[in-house]
């Protein structure tokens, strides 16, 4: 008797997992998803002095315009391409930070960049 109590409890179980399961999304929220506003600072070369942007990530991939193509990893990891610059760094919360290098009129330019999500 025994046995066909304890596989009961364990089809019981395996059908509560497998309902679990089949309503979970099928695209689950990343932790950075969100509008974020990023300040691209020049530290070297002649490329803009500063500017400011918004770029949006969904499902850990960053758009935005000018270009901006990226991801973001779920600890945080940044990596993005914008018109021949790329940009490295890390997202921790509702803030960010990193790097940058690129070129203006063949000229090499890089800095830092900040992050903030809106």
């Amino acid at each position: 008797m025994r046995p066909t109590r304890i596989r009961n409890l364990f089809l019981a179980s395996f059908a509560t997992a497998a309902v679990t399961l089949a309503a979970a999304p099928v695209s689950a929220q990343q932790p950075y998803d969100g509008l974020w506003q990023v300040t691209v600072v020049t530290k070297s070369g002649s490329c803009d002095a500063s500017t400011k942007s918004t770029v949006t990530v969904s499902e850990g991939k960053i758009t935005g315009g000018g270009g901006v193509a990226g991801t973001v990893g779920s600890g945080g990891l940044v990596r993005v391409s914008i018109n021949g610059a790329y940009a490295a760094g890390q997202l921790s919360g509702n803030s960010g930070s990193g790097k940058w290098n690129g070129a203006s009129a063949g000229v090499p330019c890089s800095g830092r960049w900040e992050a903030s999500r809106q």
